[in-house]
């Protein structure tokens, strides 16, 4: 199901035939160095996440991470959205992108739609968290308008992450 369109994305719920992309993905040196290694190793993996996590996200919520997709070609090349984490207050953006995909405006043109998908939900405010090190994904979220408000552990274990957070307007 389509959720959002941008000029040269679609952004649409992930289904478990998206499992070879998402093992890909989640297992990309950037994935693992800044949000972290979730384990998912085999296809069986990867569908028990998008069905554990967006799509159970989708069904609950409303929302969720979904896949970013070429418009012209359907070639997934990242996931974006909103997801509700059970350590935070308010409702996180989230994104990653293969590596290939970088620098090339994709993350900001589908974290912006996910924005807007936020705001045509009501929900407010939406913040996102962020590695420390992170310095492209804290530049992108400056450029989306949220701003650094504290540092913060989501658990005891989770290594530190920067929390930004954007009022939406109107």
């Amino acid at each position: 199901m389509q959720v959002a369109r941008t000029p040269r994305l679609i952004l649409r719920h992930l289904v478990p035939e998206d499992a070879s992309f998402i093992l890909v993905l989640l297992n990309s040196q950037g994935f693992i160095d800044h949000i972290g290694d979730k384990g998912v190793r085999t296809l069986s993996d990867a569908k028990g996440y998008i069905t554990n996590g967006p799509m159970k996200s989708y069904a609950e919520q409303g929302f969720g991470l979904y896949a970013a997709v070429l418009a012209d070609n359907g070639f997934p090349i990242g996931i974006c959205g909103l997801i509700k984490r059970p350590a935070l207050d308010n409702v996180d953006l989230g994104y990653a992108f293969l590596p290939q995909y970088w620098g090339k405006g994709y993350a900001f043109e589908a974290a912006k739609a996910s924005l807007e998908v936020g705001k045509e939900l009501g929900i407010e405010p939406i913040v996102a968290i962020v590695s420390p090190h992170n310095q492209a994904s804290k530049a992108l979220l400056n450029k989306l308008g949220l701003t650094f408000e504290t540092q913060l552990q989501l658990s005891p274990e989770d290594p530190p992450v920067e929390l930004f957070s954007c009022f939406n307007e109107g």
